[in-house]
């Protein structure tokens, strides 16, 4: 019998009846299938997992950010009861300003979450309009069908956890982003105990982030970038910068600690920056003396030995703050010879050159720069191989999804588990929008939600699609120009004009000759169509801009916007 069909007595007969089959759905990701957003789908009950956004590419021209299109969850508001948010890192907090305005149901997380949370809401001017619940790691939410298990793990933020869904099919257990650290900074381990306990019962899938599934052994604790820190602001002479992920309160407070053991004043710069370390102290998570806490405007008051600057701009972000500095472009931080700056992160894949280039330019204005090629000033907030085995031993699962990596990742994530006795055919790669239903027995894909990134350029969300971006692609790439004439309709003749405006495509002073070309050719155009009783003004823009077009193509071998403008006199 399949164990999706429950066996219910009534009477001396034995009846069968089929128990509805779990829906899981990625709704968010871009590259990275089911990090930002995934839905979890139970009769007339849905809870989502994470509200993440991503950073555009650079084929994004202008776009801010990109949200996950979540029309599927629109047209099921009504079965939709919470977010249930793992950690508080952007890519898993960051969209849910724009999807509170369109399904305003409960947040759940924990206290540090729900307070990066809340300073996103308070931007958006909706905070008082959302209900935001704090959770404790260990605390179940029961809903009608399902329980929502909270379980503390390891990652590079406080108060990140895990999820274990209980379900009357089984325990499906979300991993968040996590790894193994047994001696963290606050000294809150992960609750292993509680991974063997539910797996002791049974689970029924595991969903496990795969991150750093082709690094072998483990991740190194947090501690160990402590004691790299303590030995290079021991030996600093001058004013120590160190740049990381405002996210990281560990690190922070790590930092913090060098700083007030060699008794230097701290300045926090860069807005991520002050507002999270402000939220981390106020919330309990960040222990620094107010005493020792300094802005921007007072280190001049300070010798350069006695000041510890922390900023943003780890990844060469172009206006985060380490990038101003080492551009010589910050409004009140200026590099000296003697200077120690620390990039405490490793370059995102895609930021390798932009850090290389901040760190050029600190070099070369004098600063003693430390990265992660030269010391151990850094270290990952997910878990390794041996990490990522040691949570399939622990639960056991029967079914298996890799989660939160690139395809690669999550390929050979999968692979991993197979060698732990996954069944091949209980592991399952999901693609965004796919449709994974799951009973006791049994999960196949069986459907297609709609799903799709939806572009926010500045309060513009879902305002730039295809056409727009190709056209800022094209004007990025070849450039505009502009031909306005003036018409006089009634008389048939060109009164002025055509000018010639060129922005982006070449210089109008050095080059004269195509300039007057294009005059030319443009005035051949309107003059024709006029001699021929064509005064449609589209038909004659359409013409200037076929011919000029058809010229620059065979020239220069570009295609910039051509943008005619008639003047009618």
């Amino acid at each position: 019998m399949d164990n999706s069909e429950i066996e219910k007595v009534k009477g001396n007969k034995k009846i069968k009846s089929k128990t509805s089959p779990l829906k899981i759905i990625p709704l968010g990701g871009i590259e990275e299938i089911g990090k930002n957003m995934t839905a979890f789908e139970y009769k007339e009950e849905i809870i989502v997992i994470d509200c993440g956004l991503a950073f555009p590419d650079e084929d994004l021209y202008g776009i801010d950010v990109v949200i996950p299109e979540v029309t599927y969850l629109i047209k099921n508001k009504d079965k939709v009861k919470g977010f249930f948010i793992t950690h508080g890192h952007e890519d898993h907090i960051g969209s849910l300003p724009y999807i509170l305005k369109q399904i305003n149901v409960p947040v759940y997380g924990t206290k540090l979450t729900l307070g990066l949370i809340g300073i996103k809401l308070k931007e958006h001017n909706i905070l008082n309009d959302c209900n935001l619940n704090i959770v404790q790691p260990g605390e179940t939410i029961t809903l009608n069908q399902i329980k929502v298990e909270f379980i503390r793990n390891n990652h590079s933020i406080p108060d990140s956890c895990s999820i274990a869904i209980h379900t009357p099919l089984g325990v499906i257990v979300h991993t968040g982003d996590f790894k193994v650290d047994f001696t963290p900074i606050d000294e809150k381990v992960m609750d292993l105990q509680r991974y063997a306990q539910l797996g002791k019962k049974g689970v029924l899938l595991l969903m496990s982030e795969s991150t750093n599934s082709l690094h072998k052994g483990y991740t190194m604790s947090e501690k160990t970038v402590g004691e790299t820190l303590g030995n290079l602001f021991n030996k600093a002479t001058g004013r120590v910068i160190v740049s990381t992920f405002a996210s990281n309160v560990h690190r922070l407070q790590q930092i913090s600690d060098c700083s007030i053991k060699y008794n230097r004043k701290i300045a926090f710069s860069g807005r991520s920056m002050e507002n999270i370390s402000e939220v981390a102290m106020e919330l309990g998570y960040l222990f620094i003396p107010e005493d020792m806490i300094i802005s921007l405007d007072e280190i001049k008051n300070y010798p350069n030995d006695k000041i510890t600057i922390v900023t943003t701009g780890s990844q060469g972000e172009s206006m985060a703050g380490l990038t101003r500095i080492a551009a010589s472009t910050h409004r009140k931080i200026q590099i000296e010879k003697g200077d120690t700056v620390i990039i405490s992160a490793t370059p995102i894949p895609g930021n390798e050159k932009a850090v290389s280039n901040v760190i050029n330019d600190l070099i070369v204005k004098g600063a003693n720069v430390i990265y992660k090629a030269i010391e151990d000033i850094h270290v990952s907030g997910h878990a390794c191989e041996q990490e990522l085995r040691l949570i399939i031993t622990l639960l056991n699962p029967k079914f298996f999804i890799p989660i939160h990596g690139e395809y690669k990742h999550l390929f050979t994530h999968a692979k991993i588990a197979q060698s732990m006795g996954i069944d091949e055919s209980n592991v399952f790669i999901l693609a965004m929008g796919d449709i994974f239903e799951l009973s006791r027995n049994k999960g196949e894909i069986t459907g297609k939600a709609p799903f799709g990134r939806v572009l926010v350029d500045g309060v513009g969300v879902g305002d730039v699609g295809n056409m727009v971006l190709r056209d800022r692609k094209n004007l990025a790439e070849n450039g505009i120009i502009t031909i306005v004439v003036a018409i006089d309709r009634r008389n048939k003749i060109i009164t002025s004009g055509p000018d010639i405006v060129s922005r982006g495509f070449v210089y109008v002073r050095n080059s004269e000759e195509l300039i007057d070309e294009v005059r030319n050719i443009a005035t051949n155009v309107v003059e024709k169509c006029l001699d021929n009783d064509i005064t449609q003004w589209a038909e004659i823009k359409n013409g200037i801009r076929r011919e000029i077009d058809n010229f620059i193509y065979e020239k220069m071998k570009k295609k910039p916007m051509i943008l005619p403008v008639i003047v009618e006199v």
